[in-house]
């Protein structure tokens, strides 16, 4: 049903997510991310205001394991949850409910965790986060939209997808990139291409939102 990285950049302070899934408009209930704070996913029967108090524990200073810790404890139906946050410091935590359905699988390293559920087979999720560490210069967008692709050419899931989002925050309360495929039959291919197309326009649009005195006419 649901395949997911959520990834930093050490070197840019860049926090970001990408999540792959059968379902419709999966960026509207999956994604939640934060600049200078960290991110959660929320999947399975995903309950989206599990993200927004995520990322409220994560700002009150609780690290990644502890945020899991406290949604896990205090949300009802938790059985069918699938989770994973990362902290501003990277380190990062996964929780699958025992309603999972499987194959599911999860793994977690430092600056980098990968979740998934309904899956052909385990390495899809392994697959993930070894692209995301192939190049740690690459921009972390790209980074992670090659995570997303490793996920599929690992077997993806046995539903065939149809929506995909690419989330990446850096200093501001709004994102730096929100890339959407909400139906496609491609929809992996499709988040590529609109990556491909709007990262040489990516630093255009923040200067018109933080220096339009500066910004370029186009």
């Amino acid at each position: 049903m649901t395949f997911s990285l959520l990834g930093r950049c050490p070197r840019t302070g860049q926090i970001g997510v990408v999540v792959v899934s059968s379902g419709m408009a999966i960026g509207a209930r999956a994604s939640h991310c934060a600049a200078g704070i960290g991110a959660v996913i929320s999947q399975h029967r995903t309950d989206p205001r599990l993200g927004p108090r995520g990322l409220d524990l994560l700002r009150a200073g609780r690290s990644a394991q502890q945020t899991i810790d406290a949604l896990v404890a205090s949300t009802p139906h938790i059985q069918w949850r699938q989770l994973a946050a990362l902290d501003a410091a990277g380190t990062t935590a996964t929780y699958s409910g025992v309603r999972t359905r499987p194959e599911m699988s999860e793994v977690a390293a430092q600056d980098s965790c990968a979740v998934g559920n309904n899956l052909v087979n385990a390495r899809a999720t392994p697959a993930m986060l070894l692209a995301f560490q192939s190049d740690p210069t690459a921009p972390l967008a790209e980074r992670l939209v090659c995570a997303a692709e490793a996920g599929l050419a690992a077997g993806g899931e046995h539903t065939p997808a149809h929506s995909a989002h690419l989330l990446v925050m850096e200093r501001h309360s709004f994102p730096l990139i929100d890339l959407r495929v909400d139906w496609h039959d491609h929809p992996v291919t499709e988040l590529r291409a609109l990556w491909l197309r709007f990262a040489p326009l990516m630093n255009d649009y923040l200067t018109r939102a933080i220096d339009p005195d500066n910004a370029p006419a186009r």
